[in-house]
């Protein structure tokens, strides 16, 4: 039986317990909300012919994830250790959890609250590895890898980074809620994924120039990027773990100075870069500022954020058009949950709040850069970011090896062509635009079919 069930139990249940469970587990559904987000997304980003496959991915990866997440992955983020967790597998025999997982002992909020925020947590990061293989990645390699990556590359690396581990404990690396250690982590490893896959078919010419492959549905495109900021509040504002002291008030202002101002700078990039604006930019351009917000939100205080989220947005147009010169990423993830991941990490060296970094009790208590006149919170940050970029890669990249060796990874030429939708799961996800209407009806009594052809 864990503390607090035995604390209700003798009515010692103090009121914070139920004040931080109760915001807990409220931030953990927004969070779990956000898979929404990313299949609209995807989905939009997608042609007709691959839209449904994308449902059946999210709703496996979720599947999985929790499984394993539950099973293992948990224990390996936040039991204690300095370079992985080592109780708490199957939420059980564990003792005390304030003590066994201290990294989060710090919140007074029930264990199972904990474990469904992180969980999400996990899940969103394996949502983002997919965006980076759309179209053409087989059904079972997907499967497989979020095994591998549930249960113990995401562990890992995020126990590093704010699990207890050596980055976080020992080098003072900051990320609030996981620019890099969800964010970073997940577009590394759809960057392994993609290196492995190699591009959509037709997607560059004869002369190597890139060619538009458009997705099929803007409009489903706005729906994911207003689904995940409205998710991102329970990210960041619920990182906090708790809600007594209203600290994340302060966080989700922060969020959303930097989540708007993102879409400020793609549009004032995508327009000077492109001479028009880019509806598929300047949706990036959103998720970039709160990928990019996401690490410093609990550690700065509100002038620094549309600063943060601008230069994101920035970066989002710019590594969206340097990439895809050479890299096939339909959803943009390198240059939205990487690049700006990256951006928003360091960032924590430029503009971290002295108070907020003593609050926190991670890195140099005079703060970043522009506080302190020192380049050692930035130092700090940079070591985090490549100690998990260089983790997530080489384990990835040996995992995807490992599968399109087994069980393959791409489908075949002419199944691409069809679409994964009929190939992968044996109906469409638009039915009308692709079956002929006479074989959805049957004869009337006269042997007639009064139907009409549906449009190519």
């Amino acid at each position: 039986m864990n503390d607090t069930l035995k604390a209700a139990q003798q009515g010692t249940l103090h009121d914070s317990v139920v004040v931080n469970t109760l915001w807990l587990v409220f931030a953990a559904i927004l969070v779990l909300f956000m898979q929404g987000g990313f299949a609209m997304l995807e989905i939009g980003f997608s042609r007709a012919k691959n839209a449904g496959s994308v449902v059946a991915k999210i709703l496996t990866n979720l599947s999985i994830a929790a499984l394993c997440y539950w099973a293992v992955g948990f224990a390996l983020a936040f039991g204690n250790g300095a370079i992985l967790g080592t109780d708490g597998f199957f939420l059980e025999g564990y003792g005390s959890a304030r003590e066994t997982f201290g990294a989060i002992g710090f919140s007074d909020a029930a264990i199972e609250g904990k474990w469904l925020f992180q969980f999400a947590f996990c899940a969103v990061s394996l949502a983002i590895v997919w965006g980076t293989t759309l179209e053409r990645i087989r059904y079972a390699a997907h499967a497989a890898f979020a095994i591998v990556f549930s249960a113990l590359i995401y562990p890992i690396a995020s126990h590093w980074v704010f699990g207890g581990g050596w980055l976080q404990t020992g080098v003072g690396t900051q990320d609030f809620a996981g620019s890099t250690a969800v964010h970073l982590t997940g577009a590394t490893a759809g960057l392994a994924a993609l290196l492995m896959l190699g591009p959509r078919r037709g997607k560059y010419g004869r002369d190597g120039a890139p060619l538009a492959i458009p997705g099929h549905s803007m409009p489903l495109v706005g729906l994911g990027t207003i689904i995940l900021f409205i998710g991102w509040f329970g990210f960041n504002a619920g990182s906090t773990l708790g809600a007594a002291d209203v600290r994340f008030a302060q966080v989700a202002m922060v969020t959303l100075l930097g989540g708007t101002a993102g879409v400020l700078g793609a549009f004032v990039t995508t327009t000077l870069l492109q001479r028009t604006v880019d509806i598929g930019m300047v949706a990036n351009g959103m998720i970039g500022g709160l990928v990019a917000i996401t690490a410093p939100s609990g550690y700065i205080s509100a002038w620094p954020a549309p600063i943060i989220g601008f230069v994101a947005g920035v970066i989002v147009v710019v590594g969206v058009v340097v990439v895809e010169r050479r890299l096939d990423d339909p959803v943009g993830v390198i240059s939205v949950h990487g690049m700006a991941g990256v951006w928003g990490t360091l960032s924590c060296g430029l503009f971290t709040l002295p108070r907020l970094a003593q609050y926190n009790g991670v890195g140099e208590p005079d703060g970043g850069l522009f506080y302190s006149g020192s380049l050692s919170q930035l130092g700090d940050q940079a070591l985090g970011v490549a100690a998990v970029f260089a983790f997530v890669f080489a384990a990835s990249l040996a995992t995807f090896a490992a599968i399109r060796a087994t069980v393959g990874m791409r489908v075949s030429e002419a199944d691409e062509e069809a679409g994964l939708d009929i190939v992968e799961h044996g109906m469409y996800g638009y039915p009308e635009q692709f079956i002929h209407l006479e074989s959805q009806h049957p004869p009337h009594a006269n042997g007639s079919r009064e139907v009409a052809e549906a449009p190519r």
